[in-house]
């Protein structure tokens, strides 16, 4: 039986019950920080260090841009880190998500990465997303999708090549990153936001500590035992109420010839990339190139702190410049 069949039954099955649906809270939750991370990171690794986040000579940046405005007063914005434009030159882009249980964080976590990557030449664009204290799924991905959206639509004034664009993520943002690069095309993911005529694909996916499959023996996410989970919240329903939405948030579950190269960083808590190794092995199937790098005895956010910001960034400088030459 194939694997859209299958997905199907689960949905009858699913939808002949009905389900009280836990609905957004309102607010904005700031539970999740980098400085705070950093706080309860250091009494396990005394060593580390913030990433330096001053911004590299020669390396501007256009602030709070409005790329959608999916409702009434929320107006998502985006920053474009970007060197300045050389004529008859394109580069490619990079739209970064931020990480945070689906429901908090914000943007600026990926100030010092994107500095870095505009610094390399690429065109680095941290975004923000409504979170399940706003909207349910997938609101978040069809926010991600509109982004990109509005960067093939601005691609000319920031000097980007429209046929080099990546997504990349980190722990829920990383998620969201797998399903929006794995989903070209898809209409569930595109009924929110601007820029229609253009194209929400991207050639490129930078997963960082982003779980691939929700219901899998790997994963921990949805663990209501003894409070209701951060997926359980972004979704609505548990995992046993409606099985269908989780398998179709599950990147794994939409790998095919077309999905684009992706490059697996991962700590050293194999949780939260559940799901890696199948979709790797289906990845593999297709011939679609993949890397992954693991940091032993890395906690969940190294790609905040030295020492493993650096080779977060070369990896991923690496990588992108293998998938998506200068033409």
């Amino acid at each position: 039986m194939n694997q859209r069949l299958i997905l199907l039954l689960i949905t009858a099955l699913a939808t002949n019950v009905t389900y009280a649906q836990l609905k957004p809270t309102g607010g904005r939750d700031t539970s999740f920080t980098v400085l705070g991370s950093y706080l309860r990171e250091k009494k396990y690794h005394p060593n580390i260090t913030l990433a330096n986040s001053t911004l590299p000579a020669g390396v501007l940046i256009d602030k709070e841009i409005t790329f959608s405005s999916p409702s009434a007063g929320r107006n998502l914005k985006l920053d474009v880190y970007t060197r300045p434009a050389v004529s008859g030159k394109t580069r490619p882009a990079i739209v970064m998500i931020h990480g945070g249980g689906w429901r908090s964080g914000d943007r600026s976590h990926n100030n010092s990465l994107a500095g870095q990557l505009a610094a390399n030449d690429f065109v680095a664009i941290p975004v923000e997303y409504r979170l399940s204290t706003e909207a349910l799924y997938p609101a978040a991905v069809q926010d991600i999708k509109a982004a990109i959206r509005w960067v093939r639509a601005n691609a000319k004034k920031y000097g980007v090549d429209p046929n080099r664009i990546a997504v990349l993520g980190f722990s829920a943002g990383g998620q969201l990153a797998a399903l929006a690069g794995t989903t070209n095309g898809q209409a569930t993911f595109e009924r929110s936001g601007g820029n229609k005529r253009y194209s929400s694909a991207v050639q490129a996916i930078v997963d960082i500590d982003g779980v691939l499959a929700f219901i899998h023996p790997e994963s921990g996410e949805g663990d209501d035992s003894k409070s209701i989970s951060a997926a359980t919240y972004w979704f609505g329903y548990s995992k046993t109420q409606r099985p269908d939405l989780w398998q179709e948030a599950s990147a794994l579950n939409h790998i095919d010839k077309h999905t684009p190269p992706i490059l697996f960083l991962n700590s050293s808590v194999d949780r939260m990339h559940g799901g890696r190794d199948d979709l790797i092995k289906k990845l593999t199937k297709f011939g679609i190139y993949s890397a992954v790098h693991t940091f032993p005895d890395a906690p969940h956010t190294f790609m905040f702190f030295n020492p493993w910001f650096t080779p977060t960034l070369t990896y991923t400088t690496d990588f992108l410049n293998r998938v998506l030459p200068t033409k």
